[in-house]
């Protein structure tokens, strides 16, 4: 098939704006990891912009890991996140399939104040006294139960399972399936996607928590991930730079690099399952 001029034009277009934006995307990339493993001198004779160092070092690694609080913190951020997940999965399924249910009796009046809960929260305080009283302070539950349930994930799961065959349902009712045998023989198989797609949105808020941890942890060995890659990037502020030191923003793009490492690792591999979540979620019917 010939195309015409036209369409050799708009295909010029099209793959144009793809560079400029893979440009867009992939240099700050670059630029993070080149600057965590570029040498002090280098960084100095470049004015402090390097994208491809001419000489490597790992000294900002070496530093974050000499001590062994980041090995320690990493393995709470990863119990957090896996445990954290799967709770949120569990009970963010439960009260979803039951919600997409239209004979569920009060199901728009409680999906009203669901919906109320984002737009009015309870606040810092009320939810710091109700972790007090629970008992969670200073513990990693506190990281992952008053976040037990996200809205939005709540949202965009219930609007998936509405999308499901309405004679799935019935078919397997009248096989003699209970409604929990329902979830779980029909729904669930068939719910991947989503599951994976708001396992992935959890996941990666489990990963990145700070705010939760400095609000309800205050013994410095039950730290996650973040808290102790912030204080050691404060640590480096408060020294004298020289050849010896690695200057802040070294150890702030080792950080992210630490980071980010891990769910850039993961995300590949569900990739195809978080996009076929993302939009059969936020499609209804």
């Amino acid at each position: 098939m010939v195309k015409s001029k036209n369409d050799l034009i708009f295909n010029i277009l099209v793959y144009a704006i793809m560079l400029f934006v893979l440009l867009v995307t992939l240099i700050p990339v670059l630029f993070v990891v080149s600057m965590s493993f570029t040498p002090y001198a280098e960084l100095i004779k470049n004015n402090g912009f390097v994208l491809i160092p001419r000489s490597f070092t790992l000294y900002a690694y070496e530093e974050m890991l000499q001590d062994g609080k980041l090995v320690h913190s990493m393995g709470i951020t990863i119990r957090v996140t896996i445990i954290g997940t799967l709770a949120n999965l569990i009970v963010t399924l439960l009260t979803a399939y039951p919600l997409s249910r239209r004979a569920m009796p009060g199901q728009k009046m409680l999906m009203r104040l669901i919906i109320f809960t984002m737009v009015f929260s309870a606040g810092t305080v009320p939810t710091y006294l109700v972790v007090k009283n629970l008992g969670l302070l200073n513990t990693p539950e506190a990281l992952y139960v008053p976040s037990m349930i996200n809205v939005f994930n709540l949202i965009i799961m219930k609007a998936f399972f509405e999308g499901l065959p309405d004679e799935l349902f019935e078919a397997a009712r009248i096989d003699g399936a209970s409604e929990f045998g329902v979830l779980v023989r029909i729904v669930m198989p068939m719910s991947l996607p989503i599951l994976m797609t708001i396992g992935m949105y959890y996941a990666v808020a489990h990963w990145n928590t700070y705010t939760a941890a400095i609000l309800y942890i205050n013994k410095a060995n039950l730290y996650p991930l973040q808290v102790v890659l912030r204080d050691k990037i404060r640590a480096t502020n408060a020294n004298v730079l020289s050849e010896e030191v690695v200057p802040p923003e070294t150890m702030k793009m080792a950080a992210v690099c630490f980071a980010t490492a891990p769910i850039v690792v993961v995300y590949p591999f569900i990739q195809k399952y978080f996009v076929k979540g993302t939009l059969a979620g936020a499609v209804k019917g």
